[in-house]
């Protein structure tokens, strides 16, 4: 009997939002794959990097102004380091939970491209803030280089794009290494968004949703469960209210009627809701499922977790 493939989506609170905070968290992640991994599962892990990536294009930004002999990275740079250092901490850390259960399994990160439409109405229409807070002048100076920005309480900010996903680049890598028997980390972030040009990708302004590019992800590797790892529980009705209430099951009928009734935030849950329906509808025996990262493997064997099915 083949053995079951999950792709392991983490959110942001896997990794914190300073190096010494991404230290501590990843241990913790690196123990749930660890425990999954024991159960002779086949692994692929996605993460977030919204921190991340915004620190990097502040610090980058910063380092320009103070010598005018650099430029400032492009986002599709600042994408790509963090899906470097992340991914560094990650395969290391979870390597060593691996070999100290006394197993051998390669860890491997992969850099992702992931292509996306240069006509995608987001590019129009953007919507992720990110990067340090400017004054009004500077923000002129960004919108006279065609950059978009928004007004904050604190000041000024670049605002891009987050277009869909529509194609992992690597993924025959991606498929060759788990076939070969390795834990595999790609498309963090979301990837890095890309337009093609021919026989050129060219880096696009603009940040992926994570959970998209995860579900993308999860069915150009054929696997069978689409995990996503938060800090909760369960999905909830009504979270942080008096009236939340948690959801054990969801079927496609039941999300898309809580979707059409905005039920679920925007910026936060939603989606995961949309990535979890879109997965299930793509082929058969497909489950999703959202759950604590601290309770992945009761998630997976039914016993905690918001569970999606058909």
């Amino acid at each position: 009997m083949p053995k079951k493939r999950i792709v392991i989506a983490l959110g942001r609170n896997a990794f914190g939002e300073t190096f010494p905070e991404q230290q501590k968290a990843v241990k913790k992640a690196a123990k749930a794959i660890a425990d999954l991994i024991e159960e002779n599962y086949d692994i692929v892990i996605t993460h977030s990097n919204g921190p991340q990536v915004g620190m990097l294009h502040t610090a980058m930004t910063e380092f320009s102004r103070m010598d005018n002999h650099y430029t400032v990275a492009p986002m599709s740079v600042c994408s790509s380091l963090s899906q470097g250092y992340m991914g560094y901490d990650l395969q290391n850390i979870l390597r060593t939970e691996i070999l100290n259960r006394g197993l051998y399994k390669p860890v491997v990160t992969v850099i992702t491209q992931v292509k996306v439409d240069p006509f995608d109405e987001a590019f129009a229409n953007p919507s992720k803030v990110i990067g340090r807070y400017m004054s009004e002048e500077e923000a002129e100076n960004e919108s006279k280089k065609g950059n978009h920005v928004v007004k904050t309480e604190k000041g000024y900010r670049r605002i891009i794009a987050s277009p869909k996903p529509l194609e992992i680049y690597e993924i025959d890598s991606v498929n060759a290494l788990l076939a070969a028997g390795q834990v595999v980390i790609a498309a963090g972030g979301g990837g890095i968004p890309v337009l093609e040009q021919g026989t050129v990708l060219k880096g696009a302004s603009a940040v992926i949703e994570k959970d998209a590019t995860s579900e993308l992800l999860a069915e150009a590797v054929d696997a069978q469960l689409l995990l996503f790892l938060t800090g909760v529980d369960k999905v909830c009705l009504g979270f942080g209210s008096s009236n939340e209430r948690p959801i054990d099951t969801l079927t496609v009928s039941e999300a898309q009627e809580y979707i059409r009734n905005n039920s679920f935030e925007a910026g936060s849950i939603l989606p995961k809701i949309e990535a979890s329906v879109k997965f299930i509808e793509s082929g058969e025996n497909r489950e999703a499922i959202v759950g604590n990262i601290d309770k992945a493997l009761d998630a997976v064997r039914g016993k905690t977790g918001t569970h999606f099915i058909r």
